[in-house]
């Protein structure tokens, strides 16, 4: 029984060392490597092994840069790796660049590509520019008129200006902000509509670029509509407030009216009470005077008459023109 269990005891722990071996030291790809003319040593794979760095990732890479001509080493490679880079990305910026005859050094790629932009799409950008189009910038000519303009922006990548170039959205502000000042200078609406190359003209020699990871090429007016009229209404909205101003004027005059009418009112009942208390006084007077002597008895008849003959003239006067108008 024993006997039987070795050999494959011993054939398991074999295969096990082998696996962990080839594990170790990739034998295929070091052939790999050999057949393609990279000199990669086998000591440099394990190396990458206990590095926990994976030599597919640095050797297909570096295979591909040495047939395309370029002269990278293992150690850059494996150096942007760890640093957190994309070594295939790079390696693909560096071939197209020298393919298109473009500048392009393994150092500067390796800086572009930890900085967070695409290396390989800047690449491929200065070869093919881009054309950013621009959201619809609304614009106010002098006369008043809205103008609704859409644009087109030709770019090219700047690779010098990539780390630490400001990005698209920079670009789409900038240039909203000159067709806002460009239409905004302008006389009349009707001039733009006429020309709207000048808007292109006026903008693209702002140097809107400074300071972008880009190079603007053209600016083309893509469209361009009528708005509103906001002047009109802007005189419309301040002639309603203006109205409203005056309205509430009045409204406070109108109150002061009243409350000045209603304070003569209240002044004209105290008179009119003084008036009463007055007349009150007259027949305690008219006693006093009797008591005293100062006023006899027929004295105080003759006056009672005179002020009965009084009231019965006034009654017929006022009773005589209405009877005539009846009649």
């Amino acid at each position: 029984m024993f006997q039987l269990i070795f050999p494959v005891i011993t054939m398991v722990v074999v295969v096990g060392v082998i696996a962990l071996f080839l594990h170790f030291v990739p034998l295929g790809l070091w052939i790999s490597a050999i057949a393609a003319g990279v000199n990669v040593g086998i000591f440099t794979l394990v190396g990458m092994r206990l590095r926990r760095v994976p030599p597919s990732k640095i050797v297909l890479p570096l295979i591909k840069a040495n047939k395309a001509g370029l002269e990278v080493n293992v150690n850059q490679l494996e150096a942007h790796y760890l640093a957190g880079g994309d070594v295939d990305r790079v390696v693909d910026a560096l071939i197209a660049a020298h393919r298109a005859e473009i500048p392009l050094s393994f150092e500067r790629s390796a800086a572009i590509d930890l900085a967070g932009r695409n290396v390989l799409e800047a690449v491929q950008m200065s070869v093919n520019p881009k054309v950013i189009e621009t959201p619809v910038v609304s614009a106010v000519a002098k006369n008043g008129i809205e103008l609704k303009v859409k644009a087109r922006v030709t770019v090219r990548a700047n690779i010098d200006r990539l780390v630490g170039g400001a990005g698209e959205a920079t670009i789409i502000a900038r240039v909203g902000e000159g067709i806002v000042t460009t239409v905004g200078s302008s006389a009349d609406h009707k001039d733009v509509l006429e020309n709207p190359d000048h808007i292109s003209k006026t903008v693209l020699s702002k140097g809107l670029d400074a300071g972008t990871a880009f190079e603007i090429l053209s600016i083309d007016i893509a469209d361009i509509d009528v708005g509103r009229n906001i002047g009109a209404q802007l005189m419309t909205d301040q002639a309603d407030a203006d109205k409203r101003i005056a309205q509430a004027r009045a409204e406070e005059r109108r109150a002061m009216a009243v409350a000045k009418e209603q304070e003569m009112m209240a002044y004209t009942q105290e008179m009119q009470a003084k008036v009463v208390e007055s007349q009150a006084e007259v027949p305690k007077a008219l006693a006093q005077a009797l008591r005293d002597g100062n006023l006899g008895v027929m004295d105080y008849y003759n006056m009672n008459n005179v002020l009965a003959d009084t009231q019965m003239r006034e009654t017929i006067a006022k009773v005589g023109p209405a009877a005539s108008q009846e009649e």
